[in-house]
């Protein structure tokens, strides 16, 4: 049994390192000489980001350099030792930032009302103001393959917008280049693998106990599909890579005005009378793992 549990271990791990190499060469999220914040809150996400980054960094054809950054938002009972801690023992060169943007929250959100908004705002700019004296050149988030598509969600659903979480952008100030190596990652190898790791969990008391959050229910339905219909989240993935803009209705995407029929055949031309071949749900089979990353990573 032991055997057996190292063993699948070992293919979590590489896989989950895999998705991060592919994620990062897919969108140039790393190159030569980078300096890393890699934002650290204590969640299995940040964690599982902070331990790829340290095994790529040692196999990766280019120099790149890391900092763990966590911010204390000085919620009730935070544990401070934990991750000075654990990054001690990692021998990572991280900064801790103190703002008490715990206060703040609960002075201006009303008991019971979301908080994750005014929080993340907050948070965001302290981290950008942390970057910037760093000099680091990206940061580095956690967020994995089904934030993007609860994000993809919320939006459509709540913001009336075909929109979600970038793996790579600049930042809204326009000072910084914002990664998500993680992007291809799935939360549950992630949960796994932080349970196999043993990570020091730290929760997070402004927003654990709201359990009516939109995304938590966003959350529940896909965690529905998957389970009823297996392969349907990873095809609402593909379809986020696989986007058309002459089949949607965005004015600023495709030219509809110019569109004349020219005499000439096109297979993207209109088959809205036809029936697609759609390819049933199905179980998602695992894809043999022949290496560990991409052999041209970050070249």
């Amino acid at each position: 049994m032991a055997s057996e549990n190292k063993y699948s271990f070992s293919k979590l791990q590489k896989r989950i390192r895999r998705d991060a190499g592919k994620a990062i060469q897919d969108f140039g999220m790393i190159e030569d000489g980078d300096h890393i914040m890699v934002c650290l809150s204590g969640g299995k996400d940040s964690y599982t980001l902070l331990d790829t980054l340290l095994y790529l960094q040692k196999v990766a054809p280019v120099h790149f350099s890391l900092i763990a950054v966590n911010l204390d938002q000085k919620q009730p009972g935070f544990p401070e030792h934990v991750l000075p801690a654990y990054l001690n023992k990692l021998g990572v060169e991280y900064k801790i930032v103190e703002e008490d943007t715990y206060s703040i929250v609960k002075d201006k959100i009303p008991e019971g009302k979301t908080t994750c908004s005014l929080c993340s705002r907050l948070r965001r700019g302290i981290l950008y103001r942390t970057a910037k004296e760093l000099k680091a050149t990206k940061i580095a988030l956690g967020h994995h393959r089904d934030d993007m598509i609860e994000t993809l969600f919320l939006n459509m659903f709540h913001g009336g917008k075909l929109k979600s979480m970038p793996p790579k952008l600049a930042s809204d100030n326009g000072e910084h280049v914002v990664i998500r190596p993680l992007a291809y990652a799935r939360e549950k190898d992630m949960e796994h693998y932080s349970a196999a790791m043993e990570f020091p969990i730290i929760p997070c008391n402004l927003c654990g106990s709201q359990e009516n959050l939109q995304r938590k229910q966003i959350k529940q339905m896909l965690n529905q599909w998957d389970k009823q219909f297996p392969g349907r989240v990873e095809s609402l993935f593909t379809a986020m890579q696989n986007v058309v803009p002459s089949h949607l209705a965005d004015t600023t995407l495709f030219d509809f005005k110019s569109v004349a029929a020219d005499g000439v055949a096109d297979e993207s031309g209109d088959k809205a009378f036809d029936t697609d071949n759609f390819s049933p749900d199905v179980s998602n089979a695992e894809v043999p793992l022949t290496s560990d990353i991409p052999i041209k990573l970050l070249a």
